[in-house]
């Protein structure tokens, strides 16, 4: 009888932790995604399409990888990844989206086969990385405080709301200002009657464009952030829980998979971090061995969601944008606090100074010659640093 029960708790606690996983993944980006989406010119229908292709694709790499080497890999979209190009889409089209994507994927499939990921951060130190990321994400802190003078009432609810969950439900505190913005919203009457009608999601296929400026404003800008801020943490994050995975073999099957999903809107595949560590906690076994069934059970959901994501999109439609902007901003504060710390947190100034000077070109609304501020922070930072470089060089 102690055996059975054993088994259920064991059941019963895996399930919980892929279900948290995946509410803490889905809440902290579903605003992002939405939005990328509308800036391209897409609407709900292509929102859930979207959601379609993450979800099988994630859900199905979760569940093999997780099988075939019994360790909790959690394979999730990258949230930094959406941000970047919510920042910086504007002028182009869905097309020339699904284009940069898929030579993202490739990228993202044979970098990992031609050089150590380590090796990334000798010409690009993990400062400038952080700080490109902070670049990126600080417009979206702004625009929590931006949208306090339209909404103000429904704003300085969500923040305040976030503040006390952030202290006392952590792990729950996007889906309580989720939950608490929504009613709020609809009690100011911010929010459209219409009745939504039941439907499946269904793939929707961009035909994908092509371009030198494709290239230089997506697909590096995305191929950098997804693999400086997710794929070297969610490797850490496995590492730091003792776990040893062939990074090769994983990230390039990831990357390979991202390659048929791009262009149905699987912008970026990649290794999962803050919300992998839900499935590696003793809290779903005592044995480590056996916590890949909370990973696999995460992607039996992420397949339920992606199924589910044009009835969820529908009625996600219906909130009014302060809400949406407000949601993608507060959810991305944890992260602009590990980005700013990071960007700082070397001995040497020369490479402080140049995380700092990228991070300002970044945040910057610089476009010279058809690069985006990403291009240009990541050239300025690299600039500051040969040249400090060579002055030290020369007091020698």
């Amino acid at each position: 009888m102690k055996t059975v029960w054993h088994r259920v708790n064991f059941i019963i606690a895996a399930m919980s932790a892929g279900l948290v996983a995946v509410i803490v993944g889905f809440s902290s980006s579903v605003a992002l995604i939405y939005q990328l989406v509308i800036n391209l010119g897409g609407d709900s229908q292509m929102v859930a399409s979207w959601f379609l292709a993450l979800g099988i694709s994630m859900g199905l790499l979760s569940i093999l990888l997780s099988y075939c080497y019994r360790i909790p890999i959690l394979i999730a979209w990258s949230t930094p990844g959406a941000a970047l190009m919510v920042a910086n889409v504007q002028g182009f089209t869905l097309n020339q989206a699904a284009g940069g994507f898929i030579i993202a994927a490739f990228l993202l499939f044979i970098f990992p086969l031609l050089m150590p990921l380590d090796k990334l951060f000798k010409w690009l130190p993990q400062q400038l990385a952080s700080a490109m990321l902070a670049g990126i994400l600080l417009n979206f802190g702004f625009s929590v405080f931006t949208q306090m003078d339209l909404q103000p009432i429904l704003i300085i609810s969500m923040f305040i709301s976030y503040l006390i969950a952030k202290r006392f439900a952590p792990q729950w505190a996007l889906l309580i200002v989720i939950i608490v913005s929504v009613m709020l919203a609809w009690h100011l009457q911010l929010i459209e009657s219409k009745h939504i009608d039941w439907q499946w999601s269904e793939l929707h296929f961009i035909q994908p464009d092509f371009s030198w400026s494709v290239i230089l404003g997506i697909s590096l800008p995305l191929f950098i952030v997804t693999t400086a801020a997710q794929n070297i943490p969610g490797i850490a994050m496995l590492h730091s829980f003792g776990y040893q995975i062939p990074i090769k073999k994983v990230l390039s099957i990831t990357g390979f998979t991202n390659l048929f999903t791009a262009a149905f809107g699987g912008y970026a595949l990649n290794l999962a971090a803050i919300s992998a560590s839900i499935c590696m906690s003793e809290d779903v076994h005592e044995n480590p061995k056996k916590r890949y069934w909370a990973s696999i059970w995460a992607g039996i959901f992420y397949l339920i969601l992606g199924v589910l994501a044009a009835y969820i999109m529908a009625w996600f439609a219906l909130l009014p944008s302060s809400l949406i902007l407000a949601l993608a901003g507060i959810a991305l504060f944890g992260t602009i606090t590990h980005s700013l710390q990071q960007s700082v947190n070397s001995e040497s100034k020369h490479i402080n100074e140049a995380a700092v000077i990228t991070l300002l070109i970044t945040a910057s609304p610089i476009t010279l010659w058809g690069l985006s501020s990403v291009i240009w922070g990541v050239i300025g930072g690299l600039l500051v640093l040969f040249i400090s470089q060579l002055k030290i060089k020369a007091k020698d």
